[in-house]
């Protein structure tokens, strides 16, 4: 009998490598799991990945699949640097081992942080299942698993679970692909922090344009449409190479989108020559006059080019041309200087910040530089320097214009006095026009205009901001939705004007019961009104609220044929539970009020939550 047992325990070890699972010998060695749940391993990703490049020819070049690459395979461990190729026609193919090693179902993102790769395929696979997600900015922008300007795998993993991440890459010009594993709550953290950078980027890129078209329209100076052509132009080819432009102005036209990215660009190169040329005050029939004319119509014959030739092919050709253009307008800048021409020192450092900033974006764009995220915030930070710059140069421009002009006033006569001071009014006057306008424009935005109180667009801007300060110092912050009872029936009586009339009633009496500063009084709607309380629990907006409902009830109002009208008001409380959205305090507030609508209106509900705890 115990032989029979050894026999049995021998023929099962030499039966065990037989009966191993299939995929479980291709795991690319030298490539160890990462630990999802540590955040310091997740910052350390690039010692876990590895990747394999397959030119044309080699295996693994026309596979669409991981199970059609060869399996002795040799994958390469990235050892932590950045995955960066310049202009490449090979296929990548990138490799994660990824593990929960909790008790706990948790998610994450594989986030690719670059936006310009013609073709990613994710897959992952795992406990007998494999999902595929195949996208890039060769497919419609709906193709990518989030709305997200960069490409996001979601992964969610069991407790113990673990998964293998493959990535294909492919693109026709330069590949960058620097990858990074992180929770949600981190990748809404930096999506945060880069679209405040970002709106006050291209906010500043729009209002310096907008600014200057308004001084081309009030002065007639050529420059200053030149500049905002510049502005525009520059804008928009930063917004293509940042994806923005393919996810928010054609992601439907793929085709079209890479072609943006070339054609702006030429567009900007454009735009520079002309502003230079007119900014520079360059003579004609010289050879800066003929060097800027040659390089316009190359700029011209670029846009033609650039609808017909590949992307790889104009995206090379227009980025020489920009570096050209910019080098040329740096040296007549110098030319110009040196001639006497004082505004051109301003001028010539505004390039040559630009010549740095766009000579580092060029190489990191190409591949030959790594962490392109930190080239496009120094890209960024160059055209803010350049941009103030150059207006700082017009500023000294127009002061040198001015001097002239009060040396040639000194010995004109009175008409061309009368002149010089009515361009002057006239520009002032638009200075002033177009602040008046903004702070018209910023009150009318925020405010309601029958009430005074807080519009609903104000309250969709303040409130994710009392969520989260809530939320970081655990203080409570509570939402009261007050809403005018029978209000349908006063407008059926008396008329909307008088339930206008009502409706300041109501905005007044809630400016007097809410009196701290940090509260915020709103309408949102027709009768409905919104409280946000912070620093104030349930039971305090109760108050608040019960003493707002009683002299609302206790306070008449003489209709327009003398009757006294009395109002009700209905209101319902919640505060914010840890961990949830503002979305779900707004609902248990809502449904609060319904209850106190359906219990008998005139009376403040608490949410029933609230009530529980």
């Amino acid at each position: 009998m115990t032989s029979v047992l050894r026999l049995i325990a021998i023929l099962s070890l030499l039966l065990i490598p037989a009966l191993a699972l299939p995929d479980a010998g291709s795991r690319p060695s030298g490539c160890p799991t990462l630990d999802a749940t540590d955040p310091a391993t997740r910052a350390s990703l690039m010692q876990y990945v590895c990747y394999y490049s397959a030119p044309p020819g080699a295996p693994g070049h026309q596979a669409k699949d991981p199970t059609e690459l060869p399996e002795d395979l040799e994958w390469t461990p990235a050892n932590g640097r950045d995955l960066v190729f310049s202009h490449t026609k090979s296929v990548y193919w990138v490799h994660l081992e990824v593990r929960n090693p909790g008790t706990e179902r948790s998610a994450w993102y594989l986030k690719v942080n670059y936006p310009l790769l013609d073709e990613v395929t994710f897959w992952q696979t795992g406990d007998g299942i494999t999902e595929t997600l195949a996208t890039g900015d060769q497919r419609p922008f709906a193709s990518r698993a989030v709305d997200y300007r960069y490409f996001l795998l979601p992964v969610t993993l069991d407790g113990g679970e673990t998964r293998s991440l493959t990535i294909r890459i492919h693109s026709n010009g330069a590949l960058n692909v620097p990858l990074s594993f992180e929770t949600a709550a981190e990748v809404i953290a930096r999506s945060n922090h880069l679209t405040l950078t970002h709106g006050l980027f291209y906010g500043a890129l729009l209002v310096f344009a907008v600014f200057n078209l308004l001084l081309f329209f009030s002065s007639g100076t050529g420059y200053y449409f030149y500049n905002a052509f510049y502005l525009a132009a520059l804008g928009l080819f930063l917004f293509a190479m940042g994806g923005f432009a393919n996810q928010y102005f054609w992601p439907d036209n793929a085709s079209f989108a890479n072609t943006s990215i070339p054609l702006s660009l030429s567009l900007c190169a454009l735009a520079m020559i002309l502003f230079g040329r007119s900014f520079l005050e360059v003579e004609r029939r010289t050879i800066s006059e003929t060097v800027l004319k040659g390089q316009a119509w190359f700029c011209i014959g670029f846009l033609l080019l650039t609808l017909i030739l590949p992307y790889n092919k104009t995206i090379l050709l227009n980025t020489v041309l920009a570096m050209t253009v910019i080098s040329s307008l740096f040296i007549i800048a110098a030319v110009r200087w040196k001639q006497g021409y004082q505004p051109a020192i301003w001028y010539l450092m505004a390039w040559l910040i630009m010549l740095v900033g766009g000579l580092i974006y060029a190489l990191a764009a190409f591949g030959y530089l790594t962490d392109f995220l930190a080239r496009e915030a120094l890209m960024q930070s160059a055209v803010g320097g350049q941009v103030i710059l150059l207006n700082y140069a017009m500023v000294q421009r127009w002061r040198l214009l001015n001097q002239k002009l009060l040396d040639v006033e000194h010995n004109a006569r009175t008409e061309l006095e009368f002149k010089v001071h009515e361009r002057t009014a006239q520009l002032r006057n638009t200075m002033r026009e177009l602040e008046k306008a903004n702070r018209k424009l910023s009150t009318m935005s925020l405010n309601d205009a029958l009430t005074g109180l807080h519009n609903r667009r104000h309250l969709n801007n303040i409130f994710p901001e009392l969520c989260a300060e809530a939320r970081r110092t655990s203080q409570p912050l509570t939402l009261a939705l007050v809403d005018a009872d029978h209000f349908k029936s006063i407008n059926d009586t008396w008329g909307h004007g008088f339930g206008d009339t009502c409706l300041q009633f109501i905005a007044e009496m809630l400016t007097r019961h809410v009196k701290r500063p940090r509260d915020v009084a709103i309408r949102f709607g027709g009768e409905e009104f919104a409280l946000l309380l912070p620093g104030t629990d349930a039971a305090g907006a109760l108050n608040v609220c019960s003493a707002l409902l009683q002299d609302i009830a206790s306070t008449p109002l003489l209709g327009p044929d003398g009757t006294e009208v009395r109002m009700t008001l209905s209101a319902g409380i919640a505060s914010l539970n840890p961990g949830e959205t503002q979305n779900q305090l707004f609902e248990r507030a809502d449904e609060a009020l319904y209850r106190a609508k359906s219990e008998g209106r005139n009376r403040a509900q608490l949410s029933d939550t609230i009530a529980a705890e």
